[in-house]
């Protein structure tokens, strides 16, 4: 019998209708099947045989392709060699029992690559682990309270996603991210419930500011009213920010009250200002005409006697636009300040103190500049020429402060 003849030639039948296989160890008996020729009992069990060769052909394929890990075929392989061991069927059982053993050294080299590409990804996950870590321990140690509740459930579901590594540095890791995220979510609780305590002091106080612009809102006492408004609206700014939905409905409706009052003021100005329109026109034509006749002034009792008739009417004329006030102030303080500069310059003209000073000084330059010319006339005469220069030096400079004190007496007499 040889290998080329196929399966059926490693078996034959017995007249009895008996079926052998030949192995390496001679022929065994492996059934019988009653009631059919030879040929076809002889086939049923090479058909046996077929099957455990396509099982042994499929599990060499897995493994070569590595669609089934090395523990899963090993317990094939031990599977099969029991089924091919002894098996009740016809064929060259010796050719699969070698192939089943010459899968050993693939088994292995299967396993250790495995242990390899396991390795590889323990390392990877290990280091994707550490730096998720890394991140929730820093995140805990911060402030970001919205981004920070985010980035841990984001952070939370890429852990899930990963597989366990070794146990022990696998729970170390654990530990360290969950206790992380406890500790984010302590302070954050902690940090809400003082921001929540602050927000409802924050509120409270708008509320009292809400409650006494509501009284002032229909005032008419434009002014003192104003100024309360400006003070309820530094008091809102000192009270900080209430929670967001509440505090835009506070300012909302704080803006409403100030908006109701001021346009209900500038209401009442325009019309006032309609009204004080021809006080204005008065004004600006009265103070034409004496800007006319008092300027520039050159007689200043006159100027303060016309300047005073002049203000007592400008002044009966009665209010005008508050767009009008400061323009009409300012002409009205240059002519003022016009005659006032006069009468101070008349002042110090005629001031009799200034005078008698100025008189005195005259009168003593005079008589030092009478001493010098006698010392000039005693050195001429016993011939001391350095004297006589230093008296006319002397002589020189008085004479120069005399001419400034002449005119500055001068000034008195005009």
């Amino acid at each position: 019998m040889t290998d080329a003849q196929g399966p059926a030639s490693f078996g034959r039948v017995d007249s009895d209708g008996t079926v052998h296989v030949t192995t390496a160890d001679g022929e065994r008996a492996v059934g019988q099947v009653p009631g059919v020729s030879p040929e076809e009992a002889l086939a049923f069990f090479v058909r046996r045989y077929e099957a455990l060769e396509l099982e042994v052909t499929l599990l060499e394929q897995r493994l070569n392709s590595g669609l089934v890990s090395p523990d899963d075929a090993r317990k094939a392989i031990t599977s099969v060699t029991k089924s091919v061991t002894g098996a009740n069927a016809v064929g060259d059982l010796a050719s699969l029992t070698a192939r089943l053993d010459a899968l050993a050294p693939k088994l292995t080299e299967a396993t250790e690559a495995r242990k390899a590409e396991r390795a590889k990804q323990n390392e990877a996950t290990r280091a994707a682990k550490e730096g998720m870590v890394a991140e929730a321990e820093k995140i805990a140690q911060g402030n970001d309270w919205r981004g920070g509740v985010n980035r841990f459930r984001a952070l939370l579901d890429e852990w899930k996603a990963l597989p366990r590594i070794d146990r022990a540095t696998d729970d170390a890791l654990w530990h360290r991210f969950s206790s992380a995220r406890t500790t984010y979510t302590r302070r954050r609780k902690a940090q809400f419930a003082e921001q929540s305590v602050k927000w409802d002091a924050a509120k409270a106080t708008k509320q009292e500011i809400i409650a006494e612009a509501r009284k002032l809102a229909d005032s008419t006492e434009w002014g003192p009213t104003a100024g309360a408004f400006r003070e309820l609206m530094n008091r809102w700014r000192a009270a900080g920010s209430a929670q967001r939905d509440a505090d835009e409905k506070l300012w909302a409706e704080f803006r409403g009250l100030q908006d109701q009052f001021f346009n209900a003021r500038t209401s009442a100005q325009s019309v006032q200002d309609e009204e004080f329109a021809g006080n204005q026109t008065a004004k600006e034509e009265l103070l034409t005409k004496a800007e006319a006749d008092l300027l520039p002034v050159t007689d200043p009792v006159a100027a303060r006697t016309a300047y005073r008739a002049f203000l007592e009417e400008y002044n009966a004329l009665g209010k005008v636009p508050r767009d009008a006030i400061r323009p009409l102030d300012q002409r009205l303080r240059k002519l003022e300040s016009a005659v006032k500069e006069a009468e101070d310059a008349e002042w110090k003209r005629t001031d009799p103190e200034a005078r008698q000073r100025a008189e005195e000084t005259v009168n003593m330059l005079s008589a030092e500049i009478e001493k010098l010319q006698e010392r000039i006339a005693k050195a001429e005469a016993r011939g001391d020429a350095s004297a006589i220069k230093k008296a006319q030096d002397s002589v020189a400079a008085y004479t120069t402060w005399l001419d400034q004190a002449k005119a500055t007496l001068a000034d008195f007499t005009r």
